[in-house]
């Protein structure tokens, strides 16, 4: 009863932000199709919020329409028989504050071309994207984009004669008009310097990895001598470094030893995980990085520590693609190579992989909720980013044992 007591008054503390501040415009979002599920949950906090929420100006001009049953707007992106598309948007947005959520990883969805069902590629996701803001038509006060997985993130620089298709993509949606493009944990957050006078955050989703972690497993000691955080290559260091230094424990790092006379799938094959870190030996072990594509590094990583006698392995993953199917994490598992997995649902998430007892699902969604919220208020998110505060207050209440799972 304590800890949802607790619990209860830490959210009030939260959803009482921004009240002062006069909305941007008339709060709309709308959601591609591959976004749904995720954008319905974040509706039914602003809903619930701003029902309860008192203000002395709320029926002033300024705070018009700021309770509705809804904020998601209408919208359609129907297919001609020749497989081209057209962006549809069923009701007024004239002077809205737009927030456009869109998931070019959900592969889940099909249109048919030719007699044949094809799978929505990034590519669809993307074009789709700037079909809606071409049908805003300019009208909208202000646009954000959502977009968890940023488009084309991995392709963030240039070796040798590539394209530049992450850069190129920025440059094109704020040409279109974008504002704001607000993004989770970017491959690489340099690609900002594509566009260096429009807004652009790439948010850690580190409070709810550990918030997640806490919740399900018990018995974790976290203190240097027993946990330790595990960068998987050189890339994926400064969120390392970040989990280790909120959490007071030491890090450790792979670095990935390539064959650079060989191309595979796009890619130097690697030849061996190297590891530069203290001993690891009976500790428990947080291997953090941004996605698990194949799985197959995260895998070799965590049984390189099993080698070295690492105790339990947690895995920290902000999306889950997974693209080589979930048989080598279920083998990893039963083999005692990894304990659990943790992602969020900020992409597409099969039901098979819900239904994984390994894998731990991180709810973004009230936290995007807040966000939005947030700018909806012309305020500052900076306590969002940084969630020093929320992480410390949470380990302190797992280990005095209020938040056992």
């Amino acid at each position: 009863m304590e800890k949802n007591r607790k619990g209860h008054i830490m959210g009030n503390r939260e959803e009482k932000r921004n009240l002062e501040t006069i909305p941007a415009g008339s709060l709309g979002i709308i959601a591609l199709e591959g976004c749904r599920p995720l954008s319905e949950r974040i509706d039914k906090y602003l809903v619930r919020w701003r029902r309860e929420r008192e203000s002395e100006h709320k029926e002033s001009l300024a705070f018009s329409g700021y309770q509705r049953d809804s904020y998601l707007l209408q919208s359609r992106v129907p297919r001609f028989g020749s497989g081209e598309a057209k962006g549809m948007i069923l009701e007024s947005v004239r002077g809205f504050d737009l927030y456009l959520l869109v998931d070019v990883c959900n592969y889940s969805l099909t249109y048919r071309l030719g007699g044949q069902e094809n799978h929505m590629s990034p590519d669809d996701h993307y074009q789709d994207l700037k079909r809606i803001i071409s049908a805003v038509g300019g009208k909208a006060r202000r646009i954000t984009v959502i977009m968890p997985f940023l488009y084309e993130s991995r392709q963030h620089k240039r070796s040798n004669r590539e394209s530049l298709d992450c850069a190129l993509a920025l440059q094109e949606l704020v040409q279109m008009g974008v504002d704001n493009i607000i993004t989770f944990d970017a491959h690489d957050p340099r690609v900002q310097n594509a566009i260096p006078l429009h807004g652009f955050e790439t948010v850690q989703p580190a409070y709810q990895f550990i918030k997640g972690l806490l919740g399900h497993v018990g018995d974790l000691q976290i203190d240097a001598d027993h946990m330790m955080v595990i960068s998987p290559d050189e890339g994926g260091m400064t969120r390392a470094i970040y989990c280790a230094n909120v959490l007071g424990l030491d890090m450790g790092m792979f670095y990935k030893r390539r064959d650079y006379t060989r191309i595979v799938d796009g890619r130097n094959p690697i030849i061996a995980h190297e590891f530069l870190g203290t001993s690891v030996e009976g500790k428990d072990m947080i291997i953090i990085d941004d996605m698990i594509s194949s799985g197959d590094s995260v895998l070799e990583v965590a049984a390189e520590l099993k080698n070295r006698r690492a105790h339990k392995i947690f895995v920290f993953s902000t999306f889950g693609l997974f693209t080589s199917g979930l048989d080598k994490f279920d083998r990893a598992y039963e083999e005692g190579i990894i304990d659990r997995v943790l992602t969020t649902n900020l992409i597409y998430q099969t039901p098979e992989l819900l239904r994984r007892e390994w894998y731990i699902n991180c709810d973004m969604s009230k936290y995007i909720a807040y966000i939005i919220d947030t700018l909806n208020h012309d305020s500052s998110i900076s306590d969002l980013l940084n969630p020093n505060e929320r992480i410390t207050s949470i380990v302190a209440r797992y280990k005095s044992g209020e938040l056992s799972p």
